[in-house]
């Protein structure tokens, strides 16, 4: 097997075409860690953010790492090799995991390889009823939709707000999911219904089908009408975009909440506390229990994932053009192994 794996790998920031498919140095899982034989990768905004150098940030706070970088934290795969004092996980099984998220987010979480070491507390057993291509699509999303609406899952600090974000109870509740075709919110939709809410999608208009199937009891299609001007009365917003999400207030009864998966840019905390409405964030972070714990909602087709294209791992480049295209419904996902299970749309 060598010390020599296939990594996808970037020397420079730029568009996709800075992505090169090449051989790079295996790891070697340290203490708690575990070696995992990728068979799938997941991609999410952070991929495409880290490898344009984070530009849209202000300067002092874009990246500076260490080049050659291997973007990724989204895997399913098998375990290879275990590091001292792992107990809980065998060479053979197969797991999932989002990797050192948010810890590695500006160097690059090195799971664009066919193997990564990834730490024991991030990882879960995959789910039985999956296949590695949608394992790999859910960490990140999952954890997202799950550490809003569901549990927050850790006592880190906050690094959008002084408090830590705490989910409301969905029982009864009307929620709006805005972006609802994408990764995080496809998910949110299904979770939301799951805990009882009514739950309206906001998406465009190709997603209408879809998101009836997974529950929304109403649909928006944002390509015709704009949202505020036809809903009302909602106690809580997860807004999975992050453009103008002061709109939203407007949609929101006074003591409603209005979640933002992307909470940079907003300027309306004074009318939102006017009206009297919570605006929280949070930054999604590995959780390998929490991934374990939603397991059987996956295997009972409760949550089930949506993958919009798949491409393998030396095609990295082109996976980043479709996200550039934008208009994603569901997950991309990047196959490693392609003589596993290639499957799973």
């Amino acid at each position: 097997m060598g010390d020599i794996m296939k990594a996808v790998r970037l020397h420079a920031f730029g568009g996709p075409d800075v992505l090169r498919y090449e051989d790079a140095p295996r790891p070697e899982p340290g203490p708690g860690e575990v070696l995992v034989r990728v068979h799938a990768v997941g991609l999410n905004p952070p991929d495409w953010y880290l490898r344009d150098g984070y530009r849209t940030l202000p300067p002092e706070w874009q990246p500076h790492p260490a080049f050659p970088l291997i973007l990724g934290s989204d895997i399913s795969g098998v375990v290879e090799a275990l590091g001292a004092g792992v107990g809980g996980f065998a060479v053979g099984d197969e797991v999932y995991a989002m990797v050192r998220f948010p810890a590695d987010v500006m160097e690059g979480g090195k799971a664009y390889a066919e193997y990564v070491s990834v730490p024991a507390s991030d990882l879960a057993p995959k789910p039985d009823g999956l296949g590695h291509a949608q394992a790999a699509a859910l960490p990140m999303s999952l954890l997202t939709a799950w550490q809003f609406l569901i549990d927050l899952g850790h006592d880190a600090a906050n690094p959008f707000q002084p408090t830590a974000h705490v989910p409301l109870p969905l029982a009864g509740r009307t929620v709006l999911v805005n972006g609802a075709g994408g990764g995080v919110g496809h998910l949110a939709v299904q979770l939301a219904r799951w805990q009882g809410a009514h739950v309206i999608a906001v998406a465009s208009g190709k997603n209408e089908a879809l998101m009836h199937e997974l529950g929304a009891e109403r649909f928006v299609d944002y390509t015709q009408v704009a949202v505020e001007e036809i809903v009302r009365d909602v106690d809580l917003v997860l807004d999975c975009v992050g453009q103008d999400a002061r709109r939203f207030l407007q949609v929101l009864k006074p003591g409603g909440a209005l979640f933002l998966v992307f909470p940079l840019g907003f300027d309306a905390a004074d009318e939102a506390r006017r009206l009297g409405i919570t605006v929280s964030a949070t930054q999604v972070r590995s959780n390998g229990a929490q991934l374990q714990q939603v397991a059987p909602l996956l295997n009972d087709g409760t949550v089930r994932v949506v993958i919009d294209s798949v491409f393998p791992l030396e095609e990295a480049a082109r996976a980043h053009e479709r996200a550039e295209r934008g208009g994603i419904q569901g997950k991309i996902v990047l196959l490693v192994d392609r003589s596993s299970d290639a499957g799973g749309a």
